[in-house]
């Protein structure tokens, strides 16, 4: 039995009757197979070694094959990227099915990739069996082994802390997490555990202020724990890795206007000679209008001078490209840190957080306090 408590990204009680019936709905569906929503696209898939500009070359290449972008996510993290691109035929609207074009573009995007020093690990590939993008991202930069590696740019969260311990004597392994709290952080953590083949058997999350504290009881499929001090460390790495991987680094930009072919390519071109580098970016288009948010730094993972972002704004369209504060979630602090971190005095995971006291009273953890 799992108990949620959700708000709004403000914080407010949701009290619209169609978000809570769509929500049961969701609850109460599993889905198998591909998404509705990508039927009659193409899925590129996309790793290799992040670098300014790079962005802008893949959609250069994509504008010249005469593909065009209806959807697209990006995600950075520890000098790498993965990037999910669906795309169809410009011409005629269809999947792009021609093997002959799939091998050109692949070819063309590997060679996009590698540069001038990531020979062997660039990837590319197209995928036709997508069921969740932001899932695959995950397991995109897990199987590129991103956690391993040092970060080039500094990290947005110093403050998160993930500790693994051994419960012997309920033969469960715990994994405790500290960090600011976000949307979508519940689902990037139980994805990663899930990936990584563990089981969730029991968990508790709440929240204060802006921080979330996580705690999950796991195992392994065969139902024993943790075994070795290597794996403990390997999942605390895979954590941290799956929990900033999505943090928000950087000046959000939402660019809003009418769909049409070259408009990445050219948006991200202005980023890129104005020495914008973009960490993050939700690529959509409904009803051919063209809503897109970048997340921007300088080179080096800096704050942008708000001059050039003006700069730029200007080159692509004021009214078209805008600077977005981020949700109230981000920005909420703990107003009294003696504060319970209940129900009553928490600003709640997005997702929701599982109550303490509920959990008490099945019996799934000895104590609420």
């Amino acid at each position: 039995m799992d108990v949620f408590h959700v708000t709004d990204l403000d914080g407010n009680k949701l009290t619209d009757e169609s978000v809570l019936n769509y929500i049961k709905q969701s609850l109460g569906t599993i889905h198998y197979g591909r998404s509705k929503s990508f039927e009659g696209l193409t899925a590129l898939e996309l790793t290799g070694t992040d670098r300014v500009g790079l962005l802008s070359e893949v959609f250069a290449v994509l504008l010249n094959l005469q593909c065009n972008v209806v959807e697209a996510n990006m995600w950075t993290h520890n000098g790498r990227i993965a990037s999910l691109i669906y795309v169809n035929d410009n011409d005629s609207g269809s999947p792009i099915e021609d093997s002959q074009k799939i091998d050109r573009i692949e070819a063309m995007l590997r060679n996009v990739l590698k540069g001038d020093n990531d020979i062997r690990s660039a990837k590319t590939s197209v995928s036709l069996a997508v069921t969740h993008t932001e899932r695959r991202l995950h397991q995109m930069m897990f199987a590129d082994r991103d956690y391993e590696r040092k970060p080039r740019i500094k990290t947005c969260d110093e403050s998160l802390v993930v500790a693994v311990q051994n419960c012997l004597e309920k033969g469960y392994s715990v994994v405790n997490i500290q960090c600011k709290d976000r949307t979508k952080l519940l689902f990037d953590v139980v994805c990663t555990l899930t990936d990584m083949q563990y089981v969730v058997f029991h968990a508790t999350i709440n929240t204060a202020g802006d921080r979330a504290s996580l705690e999950f009881f796991i195992r392994h499929l065969d139902g024993t724990p943790i075994s070795s001090e290597a794996e403990k460390q390997r999942v605390i790495l895979c954590l941290q890795a799956a929990i900033e991987r999505r943090a928000s680094q950087g000046v959000r930009l939402e660019l809003s206007t009418d769909d049409r072919l070259g408009l990445l390519a050219d948006v991200t071109r202005t980023f890129r000679e104005n020495g914008l580098n973009v960490t993050r970016a939700e690529i959509s288009t409904t009803m051919d209008r063209a809503l897109n948010v970048f997340y921007v730094t300088d080179a080096l993972g800096n704050q942008v001078d708000s001059k050039i972002i003006e700069s730029v704004r200007q080159k692509i369209g004021l009214s078209k490209l805008t600077v977005k504060e981020l949700p109230l979630i981000y920005h909420q602090k703990a107003e009294r840190d003696e504060a319970p971190m209940g129900a009553g005095g928490a600003m709640l995971l997005s997702l929701g957080s599982l109550v303490r006291r509920n959990l008490y009273n099945l019996g799934l953890i000895k104590s609420y306090s």
